[in-house]
């Protein structure tokens, strides 16, 4: 199965849970990946989105509510997906399932 998807994912922040949506759009490469994290405070494009076999390695740059960038690993196990988002503050866990 594609890792490719849109994903409603839950992250666990210093500000308590944030819920969006994680999208993967692969490339014809089926190597890269760009997609995007949608929730309260808008959407964030992924950048340098690398996928190894079920696993994804990405990075976002925020603006709000303050200009960090985090680093993202994620392994998608059939519907779910789980992974860590490691900024200044730490890491945060992301779980989630594909959605639809």
């Amino acid at each position: 199965m594609s890792v490719g998807g849109t994903y409603e994912v839950t992250t666990k922040t210093p500000m308590g849970d944030q819920n969006g949506t994680f999208s993967v759009v692969p490339a014809d490469d089926g190597k890269t990946f760009t997609g995007a994290f949608t929730g309260p405070l808008g959407s964030i494009d992924i950048e340098d989105g690398l996928i190894d076999g079920n696993d994804l390695t990405f990075k976002v740059t925020m603006t709000a509510p303050m200009p960090m960038t985090i680093d993202g690993k994620a392994t998608v196990d059939g519907e779910a997906i789980t992974g860590t988002m490691t900024t200044p503050f730490g890491a945060m866990a992301m779980t989630g399932k594909r959605a639809g």
